[in-house]
């Protein structure tokens, strides 16, 4: 089974190393790895090149956000699975790739997996650990989706059931999980497993105001879906966050 793995950059010199460095790492031997470049400015494509053995396919021009980007992968890859892996966060072990295959091979009608995530402060130390042991489909009118990063599904239904939406610039995973898994209701598994280690200060991460915003198109996308919610009810979801970070 080939597994396409798609890394999304632009400008990020201080991070890709280690970014593919974790997905060249990794003990599973049928890996696409694909990279979409926003046409850098600093040393992130002679970084990438340096690599040159390992990636399948690098594409380095402008696009219009990182799910324009996105897109551009997942229509590039060939494999028979699908996941992303953002230009500054990395694998948690060298098997992360290997048991999300061994998943799909002993359930051959599974559709998608989801598992754990931590993220890491800028000290490189655990700050969140976020696990998906107890999400449903349920809870995305309460604001909280399975780690995106965690989420691996056949590429056929992207192509079935569309790509990530380019008019939403922070919530578009958000909105591509509700109509795969809560909409269309795509058959998932839960691994029980830390799959990626996740740096904070990401576009959904960063600061107050990109809260805000996130929050908004949550609300949006959960309205594209009829999925009956509210901002308030959305807003429960920092006390569960709180409770991981304790």
């Amino acid at each position: 089974m080939k597994i396409s793995i798609i890394t999304v950059c632009y400008n990020s010199e201080k991070t890709i190393k280690k970014t593919i460095e974790s997905v060249l790492n990794q003990d599973y031997n049928n890996i696409e790895y694909i990279i979409i470049d926003g046409d850098s400015k600093d040393n992130t494509l002679n970084i990438i090149n340096e690599f040159n053995n390992g990636i399948a396919k690098v594409i380095s021009e402008k696009d219009n956000g990182i799910y324009d980007a996105i897109n551009k992968g997942i229509l590039l890859a060939t494999g028979d699975i699908v996941g992303i892996l953002n230009a500054d966060d990395v694998f948690y072990d060298q098997n992360t790739i290997s048991t999300v295959a061994a998943k799909f091979n002993n359930n051959l009608a599974l559709e998608s997996v989801i598992a754990d995530i931590i993220f890491l402060n800028d000290k490189g130390k655990t700050h969140r650990h976020y696990s998906a042991k107890s999400w449903n489909p349920n809870k995305f009118a309460w604001g909280i989706m399975p780690p995106h990063p965690t989420f691996y599904c056949k590429r056929q239904n992207f192509i079935k059931l569309g790509l990530y939406r380019l008019d939403l610039k922070i919530a578009a995973d958000y909105e591509l999980l509700i109509r795969f898994l809560l909409v269309n209701k795509l058959s998932y598994e839960y691994i029980p497993k830390i799959l990626v280690k996740m740096s904070l200060g990401g576009v959904s991460t960063k600061n107050l105001r990109s809260n805000l915003k996130i929050n908004n198109e949550v609300l949006r996308a959960c309205k594209i879906n009829k999925v009956n919610t509210n901002i308030f009810q959305l807003y429960t979801k920092y006390i569960f966050k709180l409770k991981e970070l304790i």
